[in-house]
């Protein structure tokens, strides 16, 4: 069994940091608050939470689940904005980093994601997401979470 997102367990705070614009060489950033609620299931081979962005008006929920033949985990993301689970994103943790990838697209064009998880502790971490149109020599961070424990 697998307890890599034991850590999210709760109630957290999120600062959340957003490029305006995704791979277009903008520098320019939103910040804007969120409330992330995290359960445990499957004896911590699964994990279900919810972000609450009140000021941008709307949700997103991540089902993470861990698959034993592989030893990979899947991050599935949905916005309450679109309506659609999106592919998931699969990687592990190695010690307190976790990274995570899927071939995506951006605005029609095909790009590499990346989630990269920092466990900083019982009551930080942080969470980012990366867009690459070069299959991966080169990353464009567009979206970083900041958590600390509610």
């Amino acid at each position: 069994m697998n307890n890599d997102f034991d850590f999210l367990v709760g109630t957290w705070n999120v600062r959340n940091r957003r490029l305006v614009s995704r791979l277009t060489g903008s520098d320019e950033w939103e910040e804007f608050p969120g409330r992330s609620t995290c359960g445990r299931y499957f004896g911590g081979a699964a994990n279900i939470d919810e972000i609450v962005f009140p000021t941008k008006g709307f949700s997103g929920l991540t089902v993470r689940v861990f698959d034993p033949a592989t030893e990979l985990w899947s991050l599935h993301w949905a916005s309450s904005a679109r309506g659609v689970l999106d592919p998931p994103v699969v990687g592990r943790f190695e010690g307190s980093r976790g990274e995570f990838h899927a071939d995506e697209e951006h605005e029609g064009t095909p790009v590499r994601c990346r989630f990269v998880w920092l466990v900083h502790g019982p009551d930080s971490c942080h969470w980012e997401q990366a867009l690459s149109a070069d299959g991966g020599q080169t990353w464009e961070t567009n979206w970083t979470m900041d958590f600390t424990r509610a």
